[in-house]
């Protein structure tokens, strides 16, 4: 009875457009008062405890260190050195624009800011080569979900943090299976060119890559920061954060001198309006997973499953199900807020790796940004771009197919996304 009271108010809040975070903590509040005699100073307690932990202090500082690199020229001559390497191959522009995709992923940690930033500069080039507006749009909206994935992503932050798992982990799991899924990109690319009749360019020569890589390497240096210094354990997820912060404010405003001073508080008040948002949803579905905790809602759950003699095979094609239909309607960090702790105690007990769990998760969160109603990227990708949405939910269709072919790959072959973690913390 408390189970359904829960997730009924919580769906009806969500039904009549109340706010996620506030869906969530109505909905705990409420059933909290009417089934258990916990005093009301508890729900405010465990707000505040909930974000009071210090990885999640990683969660602004990587927000704006991304919208420093963002309002920066690094999205431009990251897109220069993606051209000058694989610019020459059929389909080049487009596949050029996915690997700046992956590559500002990596630094900015954000799937619509990579949309944003790859797409008002390349959606207009690549239809002026000759490919069409749908070619150009597609590709770039699939990419772009790449940022959720590639370290350093927010998603994994909130998924280490909501099940009490390694950051420095899941930011090592996550890179293998972000750049496995942009070549999965990049081959369509290249098949749908080479169908629609585009042939080889000239290949640049080695000193236009040359000069494009060493004018995009200050930009590119924020990857080596915080892979290379949690790697090499010169420090934590939290604290790269803070180095990449400022170093992604040195190098705009001083290196590539894009950034005006007057800028500057916009690019701060954007940024903690971005992480007062998430921390705020962190916040309230911290709460809802209290109480789920405290009434032995997973625990309940997780025993069903295995009552029901589910094998990880099952278990995982429910769990994909599952988020896929979730992605639809939900924002990543929300979605997995709810999810996690609920799945969580029956996939341990299966035998599922937890840093894969997260990576399973945090790829189907991917594919929610470019589902409707709520897939962000989308509502990116058609702003920047023109098209309605429609348009851009049928021109991305030959890339999403390829990302859920990659889900199923990255689900049933673990060793793509812990061999890494596996490698380094021995």
């Amino acid at each position: 009875m408390v189970a359904i009271t829960l997730f009924g108010l919580l769906f009806l809040f969500l039904i009549v457009g109340i706010p996620i975070a506030v869906s969530l903590g109505l909905s705990t509040t409420i059933t909290m008062l009417l089934f258990t005699d916990q005093p009301t100073l508890v729900i405010a307690q465990k707000m505040f405890t909930s974000i009071d932990k210090f990885a999640l202090m990683a969660i602004p500082l990587f927000v704006l260190a991304g919208n420093f690199l963002s309002q920066g020229g690094a999205a431009e001559r990251i897109i220069r050195f993606a051209k000058a390497v694989v610019g020459h191959l059929p389909g080049g522009l487009p596949m050029s624009a996915i690997f700046a995709c992956i590559i500002f992923a990596a630094v900015s940690g954000s799937s619509p800011a990579t949309v944003a930033a790859i797409g008002s500069i390349m959606i207009g080039a690549i239809q002026e080569a000759g490919y069409s507006p749908k070619f150009s749009v597609g590709s770039i909206v699939c990419a772009g979900s790449l940022g959720i994935l590639i370290p350093p992503s927010i998603v994994l932050i909130v998924y280490g943090v909501t099940v009490d798992q390694s950051i420095g982990k899941l930011f090592m799991a996550g890179f293998v299976p972000g750049v496995f899924l942009g070549t999965m990109l990049m081959v369509v690319t290249y098949i749908a060119a080479r169908r629609a009749g585009f042939k080889k360019q000239k290949r640049a020569p080695f000193s236009e890559i040359w000069k494009t890589f060493k004018e995009a390497s200050w930009g590119l240096f924020v990857i080596v920061i915080v892979i290379g210094g949690i790697y090499g354990g010169i420090f934590t997820p939290t604290e790269a954060a803070a180095v990449s912060a400022v170093y992604g404010f040195f190098v705009v405003k001083f290196i590539y001198k894009d950034l005006k001073w007057k800028m500057i508080p916009r690019v701060i008040m954007t940024s903690a309006a971005t992480s007062a948002m998430i921390l705020f949803i962190i916040a309230n579905a911290m709460l809802f997973a209290y109480f789920l905790t405290i009434q032995q809602i997973p625990q309940a759950l997780a025993q069903w499953i295995i009552d029901m003699n589910f094998n990880k095979i099952v278990f995982l094609i429910f769990i994909n199900i599952l988020l896929l239909i979730g992605g639809n309607f939900m924002e990543p960090s929300s979605l997995i807020m709810i999810v996690a702790p609920l799945i969580y105690p029956a996939a341990v007990k299966l035998g599922v790796d937890p840093i894969h769990l997260g990576v399973i998760i945090t790829v189907n969160m991917e594919i929610g940004m470019l589902t409707p109603p709520v897939g962000l990227n989308l509502f990116v990708a058609s702003g920047v771009s023109g098209m309605n949405l429609q348009e851009v939910i049928r021109a991305s269709m030959p890339w999403f197919f390829a990302l859920l072919i990659g889900l199923i790959i990255i689900t049933y072959v673990p060793q793509i996304s812990l061999f890494l973690p596996n490698l380094i913390y021995r």
